[in-house]
């Protein structure tokens, strides 16, 4: 019996997540290849985990046996490893600062979450992220209480590396749910989580693999540029570099590989920056509904690419 036949109920996404993939996941399973379909791919690969939507979908779906998660944004890994790890741990302070929080009125709420901002940010500057310890379930614990409480659930950090989103207002935020993090714990166990750049995937790499890129996106418009998921950036030069590390993998890999990013066609139909890096590939169109352009008139729905090598 797999993992995900034991699991009773879903695992989803612990983080909230801006462009997460879960409301596209009917979308892309129509486009994942038919080798996972069949049972023939064991191995997935996820170079940008993110909320990791998809892998929660594919690894709940499809027999694989083994994943690899990677991220730059090593505040996210953390909190992967030690649900992986500690679960129970992580659930019996997230209940208490939950608690805490819940039972104070709304203008000590803030108050009370902008000192656990600043402790967040100032802890940054002690811990050790490259060994496992008892303070990341602490930090750990501080996320996913600022990812549920904060303005539209971003996770967003400045180029200093500090947690930068506003309070948010929720009247009844469901900071700990305990069952999920149970479920999403279970799941991990079949994975290795790495806080790594995107290339350092080709390691792992198997002809029954599968890998998904999910690179923050490029910007669709000026005001629109949400790159700053950690304190580094992905710009143009990236996005180039990642179009260039995917050919690189088709050349050399016998790999099914699937990547999303932005359709500047959304604002300029003349805007031909996918179309030209990834020539020759199979480029696919879902339709997103995004929430979080600060203009109300330009939410809504708008198309996303996916391009594969299938």
């Amino acid at each position: 019996m797999s993992i995900a036949e034991i699991i009773t109920k879903q695992a989803k996404p612990f983080l909230k997540w801006a462009g997460g993939k879960s409301q596209l996941l009917s979308q892309f399973e129509a486009l994942y290849p038919i080798d996972l379909k069949q049972g023939n791919i064991k191995r997935y690969i996820e170079p940008f985990v993110g909320g990791g939507a998809v892998f929660f979908d594919i690894a709940q779906k499809y027999s694989i046996s083994s994943a690899f998660l990677y991220d730059v944004n090593s505040e996210l890994i953390i909190a992967y490893r030690v649900i992986q790890k500690e679960p129970e741990k992580l659930i019996e302070q997230l209940d208490d600062i939950s608690q805490k929080y819940k039972s104070l009125i709304e203008t000590k709420r803030k108050v009370f979450y902008y000192e656990l901002r600043e402790k967040y940010n100032l802890q940054r500057l002690n811990i050790n992220y490259t060994k496992y310890s008892d303070d990341w379930i602490s930090r750990a614990v501080m996320l996913i209480f600022l990812n549920r409480t904060c303005f539209n659930g971003l996770f967003r950090f400045n180029s200093k590396g500090e947690f930068n989103v506003p309070h948010g207002r929720y009247k009844n935020p469901k900071i700990l749910d305990e069952e999920n993090l149970k479920n999403v714990s279970q799941l991990l166990q079949i994975t290795e989580i790495i806080n790594c750049d995107f290339e350092a995937c080709k390691d792992v790499i198997t002809p029954e693999s599968f890998i998904y890129f999910d690179p923050p996106y490029r910007p669709i418009s000026k005001t629109a540029n949400f790159t700053s998921y950690s304190k580094l950036s992905f710009d143009d030069f990236q996005q180039n570099r990642l179009a260039k590390f995917f050919r690189e993998l088709h050349k050399n890999h016998d790999v099914k590989m699937m990547l999303s990013n932005s359709d500047p066609k959304n604002e300029n139909p003349t805007d031909n920056f996918f179309e030209d890096l990834y020539q020759g590939f199979n480029i696919h169109r879902v339709s997103a509904n995004r929430m979080i352009n600060s203009d109300t008139q330009k939410r809504g729905h708008i198309d996303e690419l996916v391009i594969t090598n299938y």
